[in-house]
């Protein structure tokens, strides 16, 4: 992993799990030259007062985004797939709790 012209290491993207059972989300990111390091990073500015059970960290170089000047042509052909909302469909009479 290349260093990005940082004295300080690659970056590492950090994320957290609140409790077990939650979903993990992005807390923000650390510095550190490997992946114990970066967890150990993690957990000392992202979990000091233990609001996380669970820590992950990825190379933000390993991370893959849309940009957004491709917000329309990536995100637009679902608008047209109207099964895919709840609203297109009609519950039969007879079904309760649905």
């Amino acid at each position: 992993m290349s260093t990005n012209g940082s004295s300080q290491g690659p970056l590492w993207e950090v994320f957290t799990q609140e409790k077990s059972g939650a979903p993990h989300e992005h807390a923000g990111s650390v510095h550190a030259p490997d992946a114990e390091l970066a967890l150990q990073n993690a957990r000392d500015v992202y979990s000091r007062r233990n609001e996380a059970c669970s820590i992950w960290v990825v190379p933000s170089e390993f991370i893959t985004a849309t940009a957004p000047a491709d917000q329309d042509a990536f995100f637009d052909p679902s608008n047209d797939k109207i099964y895919r909302f709840p609203q297109h469909y009609s519950t039969p009479r007879g079904v309760k709790d649905l």
